[in-house]
């Protein structure tokens, strides 16, 4: 897995997984990969310094790393999106709504999550609102649907 520090034409940064230098350039190529702040599809990557393992040996770590990193970040991904779902409220379609009230005090401060259009994301975060993307379900994506 690689990961990258990209950069959309708004200055949004953020960064991706991929599974190698060459998936990112085939995704980017189909206009695949979008900035998860405005969806803006005009990304490059950021200037990056190279991960370099030192020659210090490092005492025993709490948990040995997995052999395939892929699938420890999916499980990680799918923990975060059960604690959302068993925690939060979920608000449907009204997120954008609801978030702004949140914000404004207007509403019980609480931990949300449900549906916005990209068009409400922007204007959320432009205003100062914090909001992310819930990770994805746990069931496969369509090959042509990656990001």
């Amino acid at each position: 897995m690689i990961r990258y520090a990209l950069l959309c034409d708004q200055d949004h940064g953020f960064e991706a997984w991929f599974g190698s230098s060459g998936d990112y350039d085939d995704q980017a190529g189909r206009g695949l990969i979008e900035c998860p702040i405005c969806l803006s599809k005009q990304i490059r990557k950021q200037m990056m310094a190279p991960a370099v393992s030192g020659t210090k040996k490092k005492g025993p770590s709490a948990e040995p790393v997995p052999a395939d990193r892929q699938a420890m970040v999916m499980e990680a991904m799918g923990r975060i999106r059960k604690k959302v779902e068993e925690d939060f409220d979920y608000v449907g379609d009204t997120f954008a709504a609801e978030a702004r009230a949140i914000h404004e005090g207007r509403s019980e401060d609480r931990g949300i999550y449900g549906e916005a259009s990209p068009r409400e994301v922007k204007a959320l975060v432009e205003d100062g609102i914090q909001v992310a993307p819930l990770p994805p379900a746990a069931t496969p994506t369509p090959k042509g649907k990656l990001n």
